[in-house]
């Protein structure tokens, strides 16, 4: 797109054109997330668009290309890559169309221009299983159609061709809300098609005004933007309420055979978008592991993640209170996750040479069951700040502040990439040392979730949790000690001792967030209730306990532990949890775990 007439576009002014349009859409971002209502009015379209050309703009348009083809292909493999969300993949698929045409040209005329484009646009339609109209593929067909005519009009000048292309992509744009019910009601205009016209315009922004317009400016506020909350909850289907994504790498991948295979799994809102080599999963699930099983059959699965798309829904609900976020270490009581919309980020499980999402990838029962098969130690990894910066983005963009409940810092990198993730956002995320794992986490996180409820601000949240971690107290009692020997948590000679000795060894968390041994129990059949006699020795009085009882696939010795607790000590609330591959993994089967707080009333 050279302000010059009469020449093709060179690698350099489309490298330069494209920085100013994805810097316009990064710009727009905000504005695209208010507007947001298809498919599910949780405002992240602008979001997801920006992270997906982000990606690009700091990978293939940060360095210089040797042609157009060179140019394009890194391009639309960094978007496959940066996709996110329904309309980022649309995009990314956008951009391979455009690479796939165009690989082997150096430059680009009128013709070979629109050829591209078009080719862009029957591909992202093309990735789509069930495509809809008045949204971004419907104005990626107009830019296309104009862009063929004008092709044939302005053979020899790419510029005018464009700048009539935009005028079609406009008006397209305007008419999105005649063609879907849902945008006219909501007043507004697709999100992902305004993204897109944001895109062409950033882009024309350059070719009127050349090199001197690659500044970062924030795009004019759409006409239809009537700023107004959107109360759209019941759009966000809770059958379907998982935004699941991944990256399938291989050989000769059968796209058309993996949209079918994920058709048949009942994904809903599904894009299929990439190359043989590389393609990126988005798709609305009931349970995110189906999506996952689904694409290991055509190749490597990475890049995984599940947004819940009601607690989603929720923050925007939810403007006044603090966002209260933890990790998966922590095994939260699923009724206290919904009662309260406490944010869930997953810690990564590798398993027989598959990674998957703690509890969303992978439930507790299931991790067990192939544990159980597996000849290999499985491994866990904290969160990378990305799955903790998503998360933040969101809920910040529609609370006032937010508060994330990490693992004990000792135990673990994960409140280390929340702190990360953390740093430069918009408004305040807190990030607080729980001290604890397991059911000590969870006890404070559910605390937290609850003053927020009531309206507590950030500041005193977190004056409380500091003043609850020394009365929190974590218990653990495991039968079985040789995965937390193999995986270097207990010193190897605990192993023989233990099995010599007849001791049921107990560990605990100590002051500074270490888990420590805590003595042992010459008890076998009557374990649970050793160990509950143990826990009530060692706690202070108090007129009322919050109580969780963890298990790793030891439902009866949980239900046992928990029932003779509530004998000993006075529990005033209590739950039991299965715990998850985050703790499981290096505690083993048969693990019993012990939270104890001073409840509110006490």
């Amino acid at each position: 797109m050279q302000p010059a007439n009469s020449r093709p576009v060179t690698a350099a002014a489309l490298r330069r054109a494209l920085i100013a349009g994805a810097r316009r859409v990064i710009a727009s971002r905000e504005q695209l997330n208010r507007i947001n209502v298809f498919p599910v009015a949780d405002g992240d379209t602008g979001s997801n668009l920006a992270a997906t050309l982000g990606r690009v703009l700091q990978g293939a348009l940060s360095r210089r290309s040797r042609h157009i083809g060179e140019l394009l292909q890194r391009i639309g493999d960094d978007a496959i890559d940066g996709a996110r969300g329904n309309s980022g993949a649309i995009m990314a698929q956008f951009l391979v169309g455009l690479a796939e045409h165009a690989r082997t040209a150096p430059e680009l005329d009128a013709a070979t221009l629109a050829a591209a484009v078009r080719k862009g646009a029957d591909s992202a339609r093309a990735a789509l299983a069930e495509p809809v109209e008045g949204t971004i593929l419907s104005v990626i067909s107009a830019f296309a159609d104009a862009m063929d005519e004008a092709a044939r009009q302005h053979a020899d000048d790419p510029r005018n061709g464009f700048a009539a292309a935009l005028q079609k992509a406009r008006s397209a744009l305007a008419a999105t809300p005649d063609q879907m019910a849902l945008l006219r009601k909501a007043g507004v205009v697709d999100a992902g098609a305004q993204g897109f016209v944001d895109w062409l315009e950033g882009i024309a922004e350059y070719v009127e005004g050349g090199p001197r317009s690659l500044r970062m400016h924030a795009a004019p506020m759409a006409a239809n933007d009537s700023m107004v909350q959107l109360h759209l909850h019941e759009e966000v289907d809770p059958l379907r309420r998982y935004c699941t994504e991944c990256v399938v790498t291989g050989e000769a991948i059968d796209r058309d055979a993996l949209r079918q295979a994920l058709v048949a799994r009942d994904i809903d809102s599904l894009v299929v978008a990439g190359t043989a080599r590389r393609v990126r999963v988005h798709g609305h699930a009931a349970a995110p592991q189906v999506l996952f099983d689904a694409c290991a059959a055509f190749g490597h699965v990475d890049a995984m993640k599940a947004d819940d798309m009601v607690l989603q829904h929720r923050s925007t609900q939810t403007p006044t209170q603090v966002a209260v976020v933890t990790d998966s270490a922590s095994d939260l009581p699923a009724a206290i996750v919904e009662r309260y919309g406490i944010h869930v980020v997953p810690v990564r499980v590798s398993l027989d040479g598959r990674d998957y999402l703690d509890r969303l990838g992978l439930t507790a029962g299931e991790f067990y069951r192939r544990m159980a098969r597996s000849e290999t130690l499985p491994q866990t990894s904290q969160p990378p700040a990305g799955d903790f910066r998503r998360v933040f983005e969101h809920v910040l963009a529609h609370q006032p502040a937010g508060v994330y409940v990490g693992l004990s810092r000792p135990l673990s990198g994960t409140l280390q990439s929340g702190e990360t993730a953390a740093r430069g956002q918009a408004r305040p995320m807190h990030c607080v040392d729980s001290g604890h794992v397991c059911g000590g986490q969870a006890l404070m996180a559910w605390r937290a979730a609850e003053l927020a409820a009531q309206g507590v601000d950030a500041d005193a949240i977190n004056s409380e949790l500091e003043r609850l971690r020394p009365l929190t107290r974590t218990w653990a009692m495991a039968r079985d000690i040789s995965h937390a020997v193999r995986g270097g948590r207990v010193p190897r000679w605990a192993a023989p001792a233990v099995r010599w000795s007849g001791l049921t060894p107990i560990a605990r968390i100590d002051a500074a967030g270490n888990l420590k041994v805590a003595g042992g129990l010459f008890a076998r059949a009557g374990a649970p209730e050793a160990f509950a006699r143990h826990v009530a020795r060692r706690v202070t009085a108090c007129p009322g306990w919050r109580l969780i009882v963890g298990h790793s696939d030891a439902q009866a010795d949980g239900e046992r532990l928990l029932q003779a607790l509530q004998a000993l000590l006075p529990i005033d609330d209590a739950h039991l949890v299965e715990v998850g591959p985050a703790v499981g993994a290096h505690a083993g089967p048969g693990t019993l775990v012990v939270g104890l707080q001073p409840s509110p009333q006490a």
